[in-house]
């Protein structure tokens, strides 16, 4: 399951957006640091696909994909350096497969905001310039470390030292580490270390009920200049539907009925899976109907592993189905009378939407 963070100033809204990822209701207040400890919480993933599908099998039990989502205690300027509660919002961060960069664009007087006035810019270069700040003194440490070891003529260390140093250059200059577009082998050298900034970013913008508005139209665009995606919610909004309502479908009248075509965790799903370039396939083997999650390029048998590590280790081969050519089909022995089902060997890579059904030996 992968793991998203959120993070922000104080009272940017990232408790309210949480809750309308997850319904768990976790507190809300005008006044900051009212997180302290971090909010873990599992949203399932909306799935039309899956819907579709399991219509086929309507007898069996229907699992869609999840999402972890961490509501982690505001940032404030200072925080590489312990202030306010930064030292323990920058452990939390480094668990995460990706960060949620919640920014508030709403007015309100009636909710504080940590440096007095609010600016968007301001605000995102306070908690980009922290994350850098820290991976500075982190890569610092790993350089006094590695460096006794590269200077008795270690030949990996020497690499090391080499791609450390580079990098307190690009971090030391404002360069975010995902920015550099970095070789596999040279992130492979850094996974112990979770640099904060290495990890993929989504901007959400928290607006008002009223919905966009230049504040947002202004995130839009810097999340553009760094090459980053960005999702508008009505933070507020959606928070109070996703904690009234019971169920998906309920859950869509009542954002229907704010001109809301879909909800925001389907807009930030989508925009997280494409942020860590996911793909989603299907089976319905045994009792269950069940959507999967797997990064782009994911072979069959390790498509398998996911399930069950027999799948990977007693791989034989995969049939794998189109699902909309199922759909019409109606059935698998329709499907598999009409020769449409292939017969996929190791060096299959799983593409999105694929139905899979695994053969072991």
């Amino acid at each position: 399951m992968k793991s998203f963070g959120l993070v922000g100033l104080p009272n940017a809204g990232k408790s309210t957006i949480f809750n309308a990822l997850t319904a768990a209701g976790a507190k809300v207040e005008a006044y900051p640091f009212c997180t302290i400890e971090p909010h873990h919480g599992v949203a399932p993933v909306p799935d039309d696909r899956l819907d579709a599908l399991h219509s086929l099998f309507p007898e069996k039990k229907k699992v869609p994909a999840a999402i972890e989502v961490v509501d982690i205690a505001g940032l404030v300027k200072g925080a590489s350096q312990g202030e306010g509660l930064g030292n323990q919002f920058l452990s939390e961060i480094r668990g995460v497969d990706a960060i949620l960069h919640v920014v508030r664009c709403f007015q309100d007087p009636e909710v504080s905001h940590p440096t007095g006035s609010l600016d968007v810019r301001t605000d995102i270069e306070i908690v980009e310039a922290e994350l850098l700040l820290k991976d500075l003194e982190t890569l610092e440490r790993r350089r006094a470390r590695i460096r006794k070891l590269a200077q008795t003529g270690d030949k990996e260390a020497k690499k090391e030292l080499e791609l450390i140093e580079g990098l307190i250059r690009a971090v030391g200059e404002g360069t975010p580490i995902r920015a550099l577009g970095l070789p596999e082998e040279d992130l492979a050298r850094l996974r112990d270390l979770s640099p904060l900034t290495a990890k993929p970013v989504l901007f959400v913008a928290n607006v008002g009920d009223e919905g966009e508005n230049e504040l947002s139209a202004e995130v839009e665009r810097l999340a553009r200049e760094r090459g980053a995606g960005c999702v508008v919610i009505r933070g507020r909004l959606e928070a109070e539907v996703a904690e009234a309502a019971e169920g998906e479908e309920e859950r869509r009248a009542f954002l229907s009925e704010w001109g809301l075509a879909e909800s925001a965790l389907v807009r930030l799903t989508r925009a997280a899976y494409g942020l860590l370039s996911l793909v989603t396939f299907y089976t319905f083997a045994g009792s269950e109907v069940r959507a999967w999650t797997v990064p782009q390029g994911t072979t069959a048998p390790e498509a398998g592993g996911v399930i069950h590590s027999d799948f990977r280790d007693r791989f034989v081969l995969a049939e794998v189905m189109d699902l909309e050519e199922l759909l019409a089909a109606g059935s698998e022995k329709a499907l598999r009378e009409q020769g449409k089902i292939t017969r996929a060997g190791r060096d299959y890579l799983v593409r999105d939407g694929d139905v899979i059904h695994f053969v072991c030996a």
